[in-house]
């Protein structure tokens, strides 16, 4: 079976708070919600990055998650797309705190970014839309 056929049928994604504050998770749960309803199209939230073949990250790297970011971005099985989510992913309002240790993209690679604070339920679901184009494009590239 062709990997495109795969992900027509259904994405899984997990998600990951890096230290956020909370607002973009909040927006992720509302899009999970029967008002939006990913799952007729197959995106679906699952418990184990092992499962996943989207990586949700939320909020600005910490010192604490910054290990446990790039554990759960290698749990994950080939091919895969990071999704950041919210304006916060380079330390945004939390610029300059004692804490950050950087963007997320300096600690693993991120393939699409969804901005706001928070990101509407709308933006979120095209920043899927927009990963499943890049898992597309994996699969045409053999990796």
């Amino acid at each position: 079976m062709r990997l495109t056929k795969a992900f027509n049928r259904s994405l899984w994604v997990f998600h990951l708070n890096t230290g956020s504050c909370n607002g973009c998770d909040i927006e992720i749960v509302a899009t999970l919600t029967p008002r939006y309803d990913p799952e007729r199209f197959g995106i679906k939230l699952v418990g184990s990055p092992k499962h996943a073949d989207v990586l949700l990250v939320s909020g600005p790297v910490t010192r604490a998650m910054a290990d446990r970011a790039r554990r759960v971005y290698e749990q994950m099985a080939d091919p895969k797309v990071v999704m950041g989510i919210g304006s916060c992913m380079s330390g945004g309002v939390f610029y300059d705190s004692y804490n950050l240790v950087g963007p997320l993209e300096e600690h693993i690679p991120v393939d699409v970014f969804v901005p706001g604070c928070p990101p509407r339920p709308e933006a979120i679901i095209d920043g899927v839309v927009k990963a499943i184009a890049k898992l597309e494009r994996l699969e045409g590239e053999g990796k």
